[in-house]
């Protein structure tokens, strides 16, 4: 087992493990506790392995604020050799003219062998041009998924549901066992972009932003998408769902406390719901409309992938290449999916884990990875829309509204495609 290390043996161990030789890179990343720890233990495991390349990874702070330090500083010409980009800013990166260098070239000029069959399905293109060309590299990656409040659905003499007929049929049992039948996490999320996916059906235009950021618009009015919302209110309204407001962990936290039978959150949860969940819990996929779609497909992912920045020298990006080969491999994909909770991303990686009987010891932990390798759907493989975490915000805002009683589902829905639109045109402007 990997021994854990300080952060200031850490950094000694980085300098120890760099010859006069190596090529110095450096990885700019958003994640801190023990995500952050895990992104340290990688990088020395990468220096430990080779001494052509030592990798020096830096936090800066939040998803947000790494994007934004990050452009500020391919600007001025200090750019860090990778960055990690959240999903909701991934066409910000890509549009940024120079920026990067697409990792699947980058990997491939190195000398790498690279297959895009590799890596699972729901994996594969959020990422991607739209030929389905590798941009970024993904890395921690997760779903949406129902986490299973073992305890209340024995209570309640139910199981727990596949589709939203299912849940609305047991709601009323839940709650007279005494739980708060329903509780989600990130609305934007788990409810909107997911609900596009999981049911097939088309995000924005211009194949979901991919081919082009020039008049593109969200289709958050799809009547399918306001009915979901509807429901969610109805619900919210005879105590079926509870919503405590865009902070992830103020809902997430009912759910632990054994209040709630089911908590839609990230499949990334796992590692750290198993040391604050006060019962035993279990998981199953996000559920779908069956009036809608026969079988759900699978979702889009969330997290972030790291980008290879432009503007360094042929013995840096070799060492990039490096390492995104190094990260793929089924060894450290396996490693990192164990220690955080976020899914293998690769086929062999996921095999692998598997093997080991790590999924029967631990059977939540593959609930993300099997929703991901659902057979996929026309609207299924991501989106690229530009002021995306912006857009998010108008989302979060009109929600609020929604179950405060100030609008309605169609009127918030008409709200944000006017607001989502006007920042779509500006973002195409600036990407001109």
């Amino acid at each position: 087992m990997f021994k854990k290390l300080s952060m200031a043996a850490l950094a000694v161990s980085f300098t120890a493990s760099s010859s006069l030789a190596a090529t110095n890179i450096t990885w700019w990343h958003g994640m801190g506790g023990r995500n952050g720890e895990v992104i340290n233990e990688i990088s020395q495991k990468f220096n430990e392995a080779q001494s052509e390349c030592s990798l020096t990874p830096v936090s800066k702070g939040t998803y947000e604020e790494a994007l934004a330090s990050g452009i500020a500083a391919f600007r001025s010409g200090e750019q860090p050799n990778i960055l990690q980009v959240f999903d909701a800013g991934a066409a910000t990166i890509i549009n940024a003219r120079g920026a990067t260098i697409p990792a699947e070239d980058l990997i491939k000029n190195a000398g790498y062998d690279f297959n895009r069959d590799d890596f699972i399905e729901g994996v594969r293109y959020f990422y991607a041009d739209s030929d389905g060309k590798f941009v970024g590299m993904p890395f921690n990656s997760s779903a949406p998924i129902m986490y299973i409040n073992d305890e209340a659905i024995k209570k309640a003499g139910v199981e727990a549901p596949k589709t939203w007929e299912e849940f609305e049929a047991i709601a009323p049992k839940l709650k007279e066992a005494g739980y708060i039948p329903l509780v989600q996490s990130q609305l934007t999320w788990e409810f909107t972009e997911n609900f596009f996916s999981r049911h097939n059906i088309q995000f924005a235009s211009n194949n979901n932003g991919y081919d082009s950021v020039q008049d593109t618009t969200i289709n958050v009015t799809d009547p399918n998408h306001v009915m979901m919302y509807e429901k969610l209110k109805a619900w919210y309204d005879e105590g079926y769902f509870a919503y405590y407001g865009a902070g992830w962990s103020d809902n997430q936290k009912p759910f632990e406390e054994n209040k709630v039978a089911f908590w839609i959150g990230s499949s990334g949860s796992f590692g750290g719901l198993q040391k604050t969940a006060q019962m035993p819990f279990s998981a199953t996929f996000l559920p779908y409309w069956k009036s809608i779609i026969p079988e759900g497909v699978h979702t889009f992912i969330g997290g972030a992938a790291l980008f290879a920045m432009s503007g360094k020298s042929d013995a840096e990006n070799k060492c990039t290449a490096s390492f995104f080969h190094f990260l793929t491999s089924p060894e450290i994909q396996k490693f990192y999916h164990q220690a955080t909770g976020y899914v293998a991303i690769t086929k062999e990686a996921y095999a692998l884990a598997k093997s080991e009987g790590y999924y029967k010891e631990k059977p939540a932990a593959e609930v993300g990875i099997e929703q991901l390798s659902l057979p996929g759907g026309d609207w299924d493989k991501g989106y690229r829309l530009g002021f995306y975490p912006q857009i998010r915000s108008v989302m979060e805002r009109e929600y609020n509204r929604i179950f405060s009683g100030e609008t309605t589902p169609k009127d918030a829905m008409e709200t944000i495609k006017k607001e989502g639109d006007e920042l779509l045109a500006r973002f195409a402007k600036t990407a001109g």
